[in-house]
Order: structure tokens, then sequence, then C-alpha cells
């Protein structure tokens, strides 16, 4: 069967080449491709123990890996040096193409594998900064001999089982495209983490409120973006005293006037659902009397997973989780006495600045009524078949000018640049190593002080019986307002003021509510010292965990289980009650009345069988289309407003000026568009029924986990039955989601559950490839093989021993 499923996607694959040539680029050589000794056949295989002994330079002493039945590796090695050169081996031997090609992308790099189709995207990734990003990573890094030689061991081991490969020993990506992996290098790794620190930017959406408040003024921009909504469960609790902050000081609003550009087309943004859930309970509210930890990360669903599972062991740690393949230790686990979880942080780190230049040559831009020198990077980007394009990206000491009169921009002497936190350098991989070591709260909590961008609520449960969660990241200490709008690049007063204090991030420890929890919503309540704002804030999520959390005194872990899971859709719950009774007064015909039926008989439930989500899903697409139809018609950059707000604005303000169709006489109000949104639902859904036999909610959504080249669906998986959705607890969308369910209950050593949507293997023709796909869809779990032996065998499918080798 293994290998009539890897013919199939064989046939399939070849088929897409057609697709991959005009879209990509050249086809790889057909011969070279299936030659049986060095082509795509040599990839069909699935891992065994047939090389279970590997000399490997450098190594101090033998490091013994031993995979258990998911392939998942438990290393354990004398020293920490010896520790990631085999982490470096061992990912690169499972994850290799997948490792590179996303420091391929965080580089703007693509072009040189697929072609010039990639030109626009690795430009926007040049004056992102991405490179000049890494490059101040490297600089603090450097700074740490300690990183530097753990970073380098790990790159050591990677380049390692690079030189070990013949051409016909290349994952199968490489041979489809035709090109051959490079050395692995402390830049890379850089790179992989600025990848990650972009994907968890957070909103950025400066330009397009600058466009908003131009067009239509400071009260309606306040009205739908607010500061605040109506209801606010924030990650740090309500209660919180924020009187130990006697020395806070926010920065003072400038008596100056922010520059109203109009700007037509943006750059693309990270997926605006990428965020996650996490929360902990202590040892009062859990069933065992010790405290339970709780992450699921929601990201973009791929195959290689963007994790690899696997445990990391010395006579000095013993950590467990998931890494991120390129990086250094575990991002998101568990080590004998801690375990720590990650969520995107909703905090604005992004800040655009008008420059205005002197002359075309971009030399110089007007700063405090002077003229100061710009920098300038001339990127070179090579295109496969092509000649090199070469970029001259202008940077001014707010960040890169990504939008000038070469790119996106508006005039000659006009630009738009980046002021970025992730364009900070800081020592991100320091905190992930002493994450992966760390004993108590104290450890944690210096831990984090190097976790300067992305943004993230870093939250905490360990064997003593502690909880706790830091709002953690390097935040500018902003005047009210700022950063919601493209401000002045000329003027000081626009410029960052400087940095609230670390130690007055919010954070909360053991509070009294006997659980902490974060779902990407408002980070504090309005007593909070510090101006707070983000472009977009979840609404939803948040107060079902949370309310959750309140409803009952103890929880085990099947309750864990079920909260992962839980498909509760409290969006279309609050907002259905208003839109029913206006449809049932309408006429309607027979579909209509049917459809209309099987809505209301809905339980708010966005599980797979159901055709209440399908309808409730396509009705408000339709309704939200409606209303902002003035945002989606117009020919400048616009963004919806936020997902609560739309709802707010249709139950409390039904006759809103924006509730009116503009390209129709009458003058509509809210009603009118349930009605007008429900007829254009029912049509949709005729057709989707046509089209697929059912509208249930597993066929609707059609959730599928994509190969990072999206050109190749036969190595992806269609059709998932996973319920959720965004804004729901289970967040999974058609190709968004959970990507790592973990829940750790902190017995000594801890026990623990994972699962993620994939399987450790990168090559499509392992069975380790997807096998944890199903489980993951059904919302079950593995339960974690934490070693405590190297000596110990259950569990374990082979083992291999990594020899020191002087060859």
């Amino acid at each position: 069967m293994k290998q009539l499923k890897f013919g199939l996607s064989l046939v399939l694959a070849i088929t897409t080449f057609y697709v991959l040539n005009t879209k990509l680029g050249s086809l790889p050589p057909l011969g070279k491709f299936l030659s049986p000794s060095q082509g795509v056949w040599q990839n069909e295989i699935t891992e065994s123990a047939s090389n279970s002994e590997i000399n490997i330079k450098g190594l101090s002493a033998p490091v013994i890996v031993k995979y258990d039945e998911h392939l998942i590796p438990h290393i354990f090695a004398e020293n920490k040096k010896d520790l990631y050169k085999a982490q470096g081996y061992i990912t690169a031997q499972h994850r290799l193409w997948q490792m590179e090609f996303q420091t391929h992308a965080a580089a703007g790099r693509l072009s040189e594998i697929v072609g010039e189709d990639a030109l626009n995207y690795d430009r926007t990734e040049r004056r992102r900064g991405m490179v000049y990003g890494a490059e101040q990573k490297l600089k603090n890094w450097e700074k740490d001999q300690e990183v530097i030689d753990y970073v380098d061991a790990y790159a050591d081991g990677v380049n390692q089982y690079i030189n070990s490969l013949s051409p016909g020993e290349y994952p199968v990506e490489y041979k489809l495209l035709d090109y051959a992996p490079e050395q692995w290098t402390r830049k890379k790794t850089a790179l992989l983490l600025m990848y990650m620190t972009k994907m968890l930017a957070g909103g950025d959406s400066d330009l397009e409120y600058t466009n908003f408040l131009k067009k239509y003024g400071k009260e309606r921009f306040d009205l739908l973006y607010p500061d605040f909504f109506d209801v606010n469960d924030p990650v740090i609790p309500a209660e919180t005293d924020w009187s130990f902050m006697e020395n806070a000081t926010q920065t003072p609003i400038p008596d100056s006037e922010m520059p109203l550009d109009y700007v037509k087309e943006t750059i693309e943004k990270p997926h605006p659902d990428n965020g996650s859930n996490n929360w902990a309970v202590s040892p009062d509210k859990s069933y065992s009397g010790n405290a339970i930890l709780a992450n699921d990360p929601h990201l973009g669903l791929n195959l290689p997973s963007i994790w690899y599972a696997m445990q990391l062991t010395t006579p000095e740690q013993n950590t467990y989780g998931v890494s991120l393949p390129g990086a250094v230790g575990i991002i998101i686990g568990f080590n004998e006495h801690i375990a720590w979880g990650m969520t995107n942080a909703t905090r604005d780190v992004i800040d655009w600045y008008k420059i205005e230049f002197e002359d075309k040559t971009n030399s110089n831009y007007k700063y405090d009524n002077a003229w100061k020198a710009t920098t300038k990077r001339v990127e070179e980007i090579k295109i496969r078949g092509k000649e090199t394009f070469l970029d001259t990206v202008t940077y001014t000491h707010h960040g890169p000018v990504t939008y000038d009169a070469n790119f996106k921009g508006n005039g000659e002497k006009v630009g738009y640049a980046m002021r970025w936190t992730g364009h900070l350098g800081g020592q991100n991989q320091r905190t992930l190593l002493d994450l992966n070591t760390s004993k108590n709260y104290d450890d944690y909590k210096n831990a984090i002080k190097n976790f300067l961008a992305p943004a993230q609520n870093v939250i905490f449960a360990s064997t003593e019986g502690d909880i706790a969660l830091w709002i953690q990241g390097k935040f500018p200490n902003k005047w009210k307002g700022q950063g919601k709008f493209l401000m002045d690049g000329s003027n000081p007063e626009h410029d960052w003021q400087g940095y609230i204090p670390q130690e007055y991030n919010a954070h909360t420890k053991n509070p009294e509510r006997g659980f902490v929890s974060s779902a990407n919503q408002h980070p504090v309540d309005e007593s909070y010292p510090y101006y707070v704002f983000n472009d977009g804030y979840e609404t939803y999520r948040n107060r079902v965990i949370n309310d959750f959390f309140r409803s009952k005194d103890k929880f085990d872990i099947q309750d864990f289980k079920d909260l992962h899971n839980n498909n509760f859709n409290l969006q279309a719950s609050e907002l259905l009650p208003y839109m029913i009774p206006v449809v049932e007064k309408a006429e309607l015909s027979s579909d209509e009345q049917n459809m209309l039926n099987e809505i209301k008989s809905w339980k708010y439930n966005n599980d797979i069988d159901e055709v209440g989500p399908t309808i409730w899903q396509i009705w408000y697409d339709t309704l939200a289309e409606l209303t902002w139809d003035e945002i989606e018609n117009d020919s400048i950059a616009l963004d919806y407003p936020f997902k609560y707000q739309t709802a707010y604005l249709l139950k409390n303000n039904p006759n809103d000026k924006f509730m009116d169709i503009v390209e129709t006489p009458e003058i509509e109000t809210a009603n009118d568009l349930f009605v007008i949104a429900f007829k254009d639902a029912v049509v949709k859904l005729n057709t989707l029924k046509t089209n697929k036999g059912t509208i249930n909610w597993k066929e609707a959504k059609a959730t599928y986990i994509g190969h990072l080249l999206q050109s190749l669906p036969a190595f992806s998986r269609h059709d998932l039955p996973i319920g959720g959705y965004s804004g729901i607890v289970n967040a999974t969308s058609q190709n968004h989601g959970p990507s790592w369910r973990m829940i750790v209950e902190m017995t000594s050593p801890p026990t623990a559950l994972g699962v993620y949507p994939g399987g450790q293997s990168g090559n499509p023709g392992s069975k380790f490839y997807d096998d944890l796909v199903d489980t993951w869809a059904a919302g079950k779990y593995l339960k974690l093989n934490f070693m405590q032996d190297k000596n110990q065998n259950d569990g374990v499918i082979f083992s291999q021993t990594l020899n020191p080798s002087n060859e």
C-alpha cells in the first residue's frame, strides 16, 4: 500500500510539472529526475535502523538517539555542545529541504530556485529588512560565546549530514526543483528565527488606517477601530494591581500633525489568524493537586509540519517538546521541572514613517529641520534563468524605506520607512536555551528577559505548583494613539521615545482566580499605566476559555482535551439571535425557509456533520461583504473593521451609513442586510450542495494541509474531518489552525500529551510523513514518552549511535 501511495503521488506530481514550469521556472532534467540511481525513486523509503552507527566529527563522546513509534528522536548526549551538534544532524536527516527552503523565503531568495515569478516576493522581504534583522540578531549572539558555540555546533551537525549525501540521496524537492542544498550557517539560523518573527509580528494596518482616517474622519475611525471593546476579558486579569509600577510614565502626546497620505497598495502581511491559545491551572484547581498547562499555536497547516518533536537530554537537562527546524533547542515544551508555551501577544510593534527625500537620489532625508544622510543596501536578487535583479533599499534611522518611487511608492521624493522591533536583534536564541534548562519561576523569568520579538504571551507552570504568564517583548513607550497611523519621519517627536521597562511588562503569577490564559485578546484593561493598541484583537476564543475555567472548581486532563477541541461558535451565538427574527418576517421561498429552519435548530457548535455552521459562515461572510462594500470596492488600501466591532455595529447601530449598499438606490439598514445576505447565501448554499452533494461543515470547510510547494497536491492531505473555525477555540479553518497541541501535568517527572498535523519525516515517501494527521484531526493525542534513562527501550523502534570521528 505504501508503494502504491507513493507511486500514485509520483504520477500526480509529474502531472504538476507543466504548472511548475509555467509558474515557477524550468523543469528538472527528466532523465536525471527519474534515474534509478539518483532520481525520485531513491526517496521512496521509510526510516529504519539501517544506519545505526554514524561517525560525526567533533563529538567528545558517543550520542545515543532512540526513535519511538512515530519517529520522535530521544537524544542522549554527555554535554550540550554534543547535544546541539546531534540535534542539527538529526533534524537535517529528516527535515533538510524544509529548513533550508524557509531560510531562502526569509532572505528573499526564492527567485534563485523557482524563477522570476518570485521576484516581487523577494523584493518585499528584502525591503522588509529580513536580512538586516537577521544580521542584527547575529551581532547580539556574537556577544554571547555560549550561544555562538551552540549555534555553530548545530550548524556543523547539519553540514555533516549534508556532506554525507550524494545527489541521489537529496530530499525529493531538490530533485523536483533541480538544485542542491547549501552549507548551513549561523546566519541561516538567524534568518529562520526572523521568519518566525515576521510570521508572528501581529497586526500592521497603519497605512490602511491612515487611508480610512483621511477618507472618513476620526469619529468614524474610533467607532470601528476602538482601543477597547465594550467587552474585555484580557490576558492579565482585570483585577490586577499595578501599583508596583510607581515610576511608570507614559510618553506625552506631541503637539504636531500627522501626514495623511493615500496609499493604494501595501505589502503582503502575515496571516491574520496567526495566533494561539494557552492556559494553565493552579494546583488548587487541578484534579490531582498538580499544575496543568496547555498550548496550541495557530499557524498555517503545511507539510512538512512547521514543528519537529524531540527530546534533548544531557546529565544536566532533560527537555521534551517541539523544535523549529533550523533553531537550537526546544521552542515549546517541558523539562523535569517546568513547562512553558507561547501565544502571539497583541501589541503594535511595527510603525510607519513618511520620509521626504532631498532629491530623487534618496541620499538625504529631512529630519529635525535638516538633511540627514541615508545608507543604502544594494540587494542582489538572483533569478533562475535570468539576469540578477539589483534593488537599492534605502535605510533611515527609523529603518528600511520599504515603499519608494521604485516599489509601491507615492512619488520620486516620498518614501515610507518601517520601524519594527524585529530589527532590534535581541537574544531570542538565548531565551530558548535558558527555558530548556529552567527549574523554577525565577529561572523562567530571567530566561524570557532576553526575548525582544516577536512579542509573546509566555505561559509557565512548575512542579513546585506555580503558574504564571508574562507578556514579553521589547515594547515602545508610546503616547496615546502613536502608531495607529502613518507618522512624520522628519519630526523627532514622532520617534519612539523609549521602551517600557521589562519589569513593567504586564504579567501575573499565581492569580487568585487559579488560572492563567491567553488567546490573542487585549493584553490588559484600561488601568494598565502604559498605552496599548494593536491592529486587531481576538474577542471570542478568550471568553470561551475564561468562562470555562470559571465554570467549576476542578479540572482534569479530559477537560483540557475537550477545551482544545471545543467547537462552540460564540460569535454566531451572539449575532444570530438578532438576525433570525428579522428573516423570519421576510417573504421566503421554500428553499429559504428550509435553510432558516436548519440554522434555527443549530446549537452553535461547528461540528463536522452539522449544516448550521455552513449556513452561518456563508451568511455572515455575505453580510460582512455587504456591510463593508465601501471598503471592499475602494481603490485605496483599507482593512475591514475588527470582527467583534462589525457585530457590535450591526446590533447597536443598525441605521449607520455603512449599512447602506452603495450600488443600490435604496438606503439599507442592518435589518435589510440580514435579509439580503440570507437570500444570497441560500443561492450559494444550493450551488455548494449541487457541487458537493452536501453542505455539512466538513465538506464546506474542506480543511487541507498543503505541501510547502503548493503546486504539489499529491504531497498534501485534503478534506480532513475536523470541525472548528477561526474565532473558535478549535481554530481550524481551511488551511490554518492548531499546529501543535500540548498538555503537560506537572507531576515529578511531568506527564504529557501532544500531537501536530503532520509527521516527523519530511520525505513524502515515508510512512512518517503524515502519520499524525488523522490523530490530530480526530482530536486525539500521543502520550509523550518522556524517557528518563538512555537505557530505556519501552516504545523504541530503533536506535542510532553518533560516534566521535577524527576523519
